[in-house]
């Protein structure tokens, strides 16, 4: 894959800063299947991202270069990484690669394939490796990010609880309970409150006089901004697309500390400012007034350099490829070779190849970043913020090499006086956002809008989801919970039901074709339960007794579903 080479700037020169965010999430798994679609998710991102994610930002931090990486962990992930069933089902698994490997090994010998029986001894040991790091931490991933946050290292960010689509959230008291239940799981989690977060998708949307729902419901009517909840959240910035910053529209500036009003023909003349530049952080209003919370967008230049399928760097040929394995379920030993080749035309891999490859691309990362940092001084006069946003996921489980990737970057940035290596907070401290602009409606999907997420072949989700919320809403104005213990524990278990089945990882799968059965199957489980659950505290509340067959229900509903266990039913008050 050729690459143009970019030429360094002297090491005097300042340009700004980077910010390389990385958005780690899988939807509610455990107790839900395990292969191909369920427990494996989250036992193979563990495996291949977390702990090498970890594994580099403590490499980094013994060579002093500070990573300052916006790490991502959503509610819903730290819940699962929490849980007892994945700590006992994590080591398992670990243990059983393991042994697939070293069963690789011998019947690569037997054969004379000897390069491939030297590679699957490799793998026996990496595997070997994770397990002993997982062991090393007290099996609490959760834990040893926090720490990393504490010292210093790197920020993390929280999100909704379920990974919600917020923007087609029928009512506002569902978007107002995904993010009370979400940073409270993050504090509880981490022992620390993040004050960044990730928007779902990255999916905005400012206030609406004539909001109209999807689908079912045509009454028009008024919903704020969803930065009116973030801020209220106590979260002071998110991050959204490029085109919801070069599509904004302008409301005012910021001048220490003030709000001054604009209108719009100050953005062809004040050109200096940066008005509508992804490189420039900005306030986020819904009409003119003094922000609250603030937001960063993606650059697309930087960010295709690893995430294109066409130019970006996990297609070159010397990677591991991800798709080939050898057998049901087993292990990769062959390269990308050509990313166009069908997988019976791979390669081998050579692990010797990859540390000149990967250095490589990091230095011509960084100079990527290096040339769009410049151009926008030349162009302002001001120095930029350049954000690099990714699915954290990307990094080692679907580009193995992903992680060294990273390091190099930080290694290289680390002596580098012309970027500077920022998290999100640090970058609002630093560079303080100047402009206050109201941003238009979308997200990081397909098309830039929210098709991905409501189109004919998902559409019926959010019928189904809308009456779900209304019906919550409904039954907690008119059931006496507050001084009945046992309606209490039903509308908790309802609302995590709600909380789990409003995941946009079940419409994403099924618009995508991903994984369609498996997608619809734990909508309807959760939509299901949702309705019993609730059924069952309007039969309590009626003064019946709970059948046999209903206490079967609630028993399996604990068992699958142990997340979230200290509902509070006032978040959606």
């Amino acid at each position: 894959m050729a690459q143009r080479r970019l030429a360094s700037p002297p090491m005097s020169e300042e340009l700004g800063a980077l910010c390389i965010v990385l958005h780690g999430h899988l939807p509610y798994v455990l107790h839900h299947g395990s292969y191909p679609h369920g427990e494996a998710w989250l036992f193979e991102a563990a495996a291949e991202t977390y702990l090498p994610i970890l594994d580099m930002v403590g490499e980094c931090a013994l060579l002093k270069a500070r990573p300052a990486l916006t790490i991502g962990l959503t509610p819903v992930l730290l819940e699962q990484l929490s849980h007892d069933r994945f700590k006992a089902g994590f080591a398992e698994y670990l243990t059983e690669r393991s042994e697939r490997a070293a069963a690789d090994r011998k019947e690569f010998e037997r054969t004379n394939a000897l390069h491939f029986a030297h590679l699957a001894g490799q793998w026996e040991k990496w595997y070997q490796d994770r397990l002993a790091h997982f062991d090393r931490i007290k099996r609490d991933i959760p834990a040893e990010f926090a720490q990393r946050f504490r010292e210093g290292h790197i920020q993390i960010l929280t999100s909704n609880a379920t990974h919600a689509y917020m923007p087609l959230l029928l009512n506002d008291q569902s978007i107002a309970a995904q993010l009370a239940a979400g940073t409270a799981v993050s504090e509880q989690r981490l022992g620390v409150k993040p004050r960044g977060m990730w928007l779902p998708e990255c999916a905005y949307r400012p206030q609406w006089d004539h909001w109209l729902p999807s689908v079912l419901y045509d009454n028009a009517r008024n919903r704020p901004g969803l930065e009116l909840f973030i801020a209220n959240a106590g979260i002071t910035h998110f991050f959204v697309d490029t085109h919801l910053i070069t599509g904004g529209q302008a409301m005012g500036t910021l001048e220490n500390g003030n709000f001054h009003g604009v209108n719009d023909a100050q953005v062809h003349w004040d050109t200096r400012r940066g008005w509508r530049d992804v490189l420039e952080p900005t306030g986020v209003v819904s009409w003119p007034e003094k922000p609250r919370c603030f937001a960063f967008g993606r650059h697309p230049r930087v960010s295709e350099q690893v995430w294109s399928g066409s130019i970006g760097y996990p297609g070159n040929g010397v990677y591991l490829e991800f798709h080939k394995k050898h057998n049901e379920r087993g292990l990769r030993y062959w390269k990308v070779t050509n990313n166009k080749a069908g997988l019976g035309e791979k390669d081998p891999y050579y692990p010797d190849d990859i540390a000149a490859k990967v250095f490589e691309h990091a230095q011509h990362f960084c100079n990527v970043v290096r040339e769009v940092l410049r151009e926008h001084r030349d162009r302002t006069g001001r120095q930029g913020v350049c954000v690099a946003p990714f699915d954290a996921e990307l990094f080692g489980h679907w580009w193995f090499e992903g992680p060294r990737f990273l390091r190099d970057v930080v290694l290289t940035l680390a002596n580098d006086r012309s970027v500077k290596l920022l998290t999100s907070e640090e970058a609002l401290y630093h560079h303080p956002p100047d402009k206050v602009m109201r941003l238009p409606e979308g997200s990081w999907g397909e098309k830039g809008n929210h098709s991905v997420w409501i189109n004919d072949r998902n559409r019926w989700m959010w019928e189904m989801e809308y009456r779900a919320e209304n019906r919550m809403l409904k039954l907690l104005h008119e059931l006496p919970w507050r001084n009945n213990e046992v309606i209490r524990g039903l509308m908790q278990r309802a609302g995590r039901q709600l909380l789990l089945l409003q995941a946009s990882d079940w419409p994403f799968v099924v618009h995508s074709n991903g994984a369609v059965d498996y997608g619809i199957q734990r909508f309807s489980g959760h939509a299901t339960n949702f309705d019993r659950a609730t059924l069952m505290a309007e039969e309590v509340a009626a003064g019946r007794e709970l059948s046999a067959i209903r206490k079967t229900e609630l028993q399996e509903m604990d068992q699958h579903d142990s997340i979230f266990p200290n509902i509070d039913l006032s978040w959606w008050m």
